[in-house]
């Protein structure tokens, strides 16, 4: 499927993936990585590079599809998957304002001159290079996000910076699987093992939403509107930014990260890593089918 989303005000939607349970943060097995440029070798059901996908970015200008995983960012538009620059175990990853730009945290691959842990890296080449910004050999931040008034990350610690070089440290009692932001707005939401945590002050402060679902993955795809869901599969939407939520459909399949982004018929396209390829919903998360799917 390669038609054009409409009415997203960022380039990419992107959500870092929690591991199978919803607090487990520990890695998975590393894989053999195919070099950049190169088409990625055969994997799960031969339709995913690399061994575990923590991360999976939508463009909304031209439908790209890239999944960060622990041999490094590949685009899963072309088919096989494409390597796009050097190997390095992305156990974090988030989209910025601007086309083109990504954070990421994570390991170094192997023959990679990087410290490790990495701490918060930047690209403003679409992943091809990376520059370090800060705590490096400090921070492996699993849980990553950009927000309007910065980055939000969790390296054990939850910390906010407003240019990803200078930090504050967050008084917070829960440990966040996954935290989802938008480009375009200081909402945040955070997974837990006991609910959703929210914040509108790009965390900053926050509270625990009420009588809301037990959700494992979250993304924006639009500062109003969110996406969730839960270990099972189960999905379910926010026309409030995560104020409060709908069940949708179901994803049959265990999920390892979702993206959304504004669908060209005002409803939120929802995008999901499985272990048997990625797929997506173009009807709010109702039904799924194969990305490459006619």
């Amino acid at each position: 499927m390669r038609r054009k989303p409409a009415g997203r005000t960022g380039p990419f939607a992107v959500l870092p993936a929690a591991a199978a349970a919803l607090l487990a943060l520990a890695g998975c097995a590393h894989a053999a990585t195919p070099a950049p440029g190169t088409a990625s070798t055969a994997t799960a059901a031969d339709t995913l590079p690399g061994s575990h996908v923590h991360g999976i970015a939508v463009s909304g200008e031209t439908s790209q599809v890239l999944l960060a995983t622990h041999e490094g960012l590949f685009d899963a538009t072309t088919s096989p998957a494409t390597k796009i620059g050097g190997t390095n175990d992305l156990m974090g990853f988030a989209p910025g304002p601007a086309d083109g730009v990504f954070y990421a945290s994570g390991h170094p691959g192997p023959g990679s001159d990087l410290p490790n842990p990495l701490g918060l890296l930047r690209s403003s080449d679409g992943g091809k290079t990376w520059e370090q910004l800060s705590r490096q050999g400090e921070s492996d931040f699993h849980a990553l996000t950009a927000t309007q008034a910065g980055i939000v990350a969790f390296d054990g610690v939850l910390r906010t910076s407003p240019d990803g070089k200078a930090w504050s440290t967050v008084a917070a009692d829960f440990a966040p699987a996954a935290l989802a932001g938008h480009p375009d707005s200081t909402t945040v939401l955070a997974t837990t093992q006991d609910g959703i945590q929210r914040s509108t002050d790009a965390g900053s402060t926050w509270k625990p939403l009420d009588n809301g679902p037990l959700i494992q993955f979250a993304a924006f795809a639009h500062p109003a509107e969110a996406v969730g869901v839960e270990p099972d599969g189960t999905v379910h939407y926010s026309a409030d930014a995560g104020e409060t939520w709908t069940e949708k459909g179901r994803i049959n399949a265990d999920v390892m990260a979702i993206a959304a982004i504004k669908g060209d018929d005002g409803r939120p396209w929802i995008w999901a890593a499985t272990p048997d390829g990625v797929i997506v919903s173009t009807d709010g998360g109702v039904t799924f089918r194969p990305a490459d799917a006619e």
